[in-house]
């Protein structure tokens, strides 16, 4: 006999991923605009780091924070992209972004405190603050700030309750990419507060035609979350690091240790040459999808679709009448989406597409989205 027992009250307050639930929705034949993956190769250098490493029997725990020599060109890297001053005893190597956000609710937050967190945003924001039994509390990106985060509605949003802020530029699910001011004003306030400012940086090299800028240069209460996972497509690697100052970061490594003991010991290596081997592979990929982008845009805008153009990332998030009939007779048709519902309450009105696949297969995608004339 098979004993029906309930469940924590922390996990009943969160849902399944939406963006997994579409994808399983769909057929074999079906063109993947859901997920946010790159379809490129992981460099072959890279691959054969952790192949080098498994051979010469790297295969046993590190650190629990990460191999030095990783955590050091970590720090090179923060210095020389950033400008953020760190050192390798700031820096925890982590089993992707998603156990760096997890680790900073849970060592940050306590229960009752609040965390403003982009709206819309990626799903994870919300449910990792809820797992914490926090408070999330949406920061509406709006039309007429370019659907970028700005100082003032921060200032807006701040309460008694307020214990930290999420950042994440360029963002996911829209592609924006915050201003310097408003990151730098946003640090300031952060700092004068109290406040911890968490920054969601992993789509930081996918970016075109601006800048990117990190709290972390101008604010001592910054946490700063990157992967590799993005930028050199090591998804299936789970590989990603935080750095923080020495207090902040003592209380985080007692959950990560707590958690995951350690990254990967041989993935730590290809990381590691990820950061020290040839950028091309980065260029070459961003320049594929700045080409993917135009076309995407292009094509929905002539659909009469309103689409803000991305400065970063590889998503689009239309603006869509009846996004959940956009979304069903798309996935009738073999095009999986997302509607915008799944990354807060102001995107209810619209669908996120990603443009993570070939060329051939976006243009095989927008053809069947203009063809059942949604």
């Amino acid at each position: 006999m098979v004993i029906i027992m309930e469940s924590s009250k922390r996990v009943q307050s969160i849902n399944l991923s939406e963006i997994r639930k579409m994808f399983e929705k769909a057929d074999e034949n079906a063109i993947n605009l859901g997920l946010g993956e790159p379809d490129f190769k992981t460099p072959d250098n890279i691959i054969e780091a952790a192949s080098n490493a498994m051979k010469e029997g790297f295969t046993h725990y590190t650190s629990n924070m990460g191999i030095l020599e990783l955590r050091e060109a970590i720090t090179q890297k923060l210095w020389k992209d950033n400008g953020i001053r760190t050192s390798p005893e700031s820096v925890i190597v982590t089993v992707g972004a998603s156990e760096a956000l997890y680790v900073c609710m849970q060592a940050l937050v306590n229960p009752g405190d609040e965390v403003l967190i982009p709206d819309p945003g990626f799903l994870a924001y919300n449910a990792s603050v809820t797992l914490a039994e926090g408070i999330p509390r949406g920061i509406e990106l709006k039309k007429e700030n370019d659907l970028r985060m700005t100082a003032d509605d921060v200032l807006e949003s701040i309460n008694s309750k307020t214990k930290a802020i999420i950042l994440n530029s360029p963002s996911n699910p829209i592609g924006s990419v915050m201003k310097k001011e408003d990151v730098k004003a946003i640090a300031e306030i952060a700092d004068d507060k109290g406040i911890y400012l968490i920054s969601d940086e992993v789509y930081e090299k996918i970016i075109y035609d601006t800048k990117h800028h990190s709290p972390a240069k101008y604010c001592e209460n910054a946490v700063t979350i990157n992967a590799f996972s993005k930028s050199y497509a090591m998804t299936g690697f789970r590989i990603g690091y935080m750095s923080a100052n020495p207090e902040i970061l003592e209380e985080l490594l007692k959950v990560h240790q707590n958690i995951v003991a350690c990254a990967s010991s041989m993935v730590q290596k290809a990381a590691l040459e990820a950061l020290q081997g040839p950028q091309k592979s980065v260029d070459e990929m961003v320049s594929e999808f700045k080409r993917r982008r135009n076309l995407v845009v292009g094509r929905l805008t002539e659909m009469g679709l309103e689409c803000p153009t991305p400065q970063g990332a590889f998503y689009v998030f239309p603006y869509v009448d009846d996004p959940e009939k956009f979304v069903s007779n798309g996935l009738e048709n073999g095009v999986v989406m997302v509607q915008g519902k799944a990354f807060g309450e102001f995107g209810a009105n619209n669908v996120r597409l990603s443009y993570a696949t070939s060329y051939d297969q976006l243009e095989e995608a927008m053809n069947r989205l203009e063809s059942i004339n949604i």
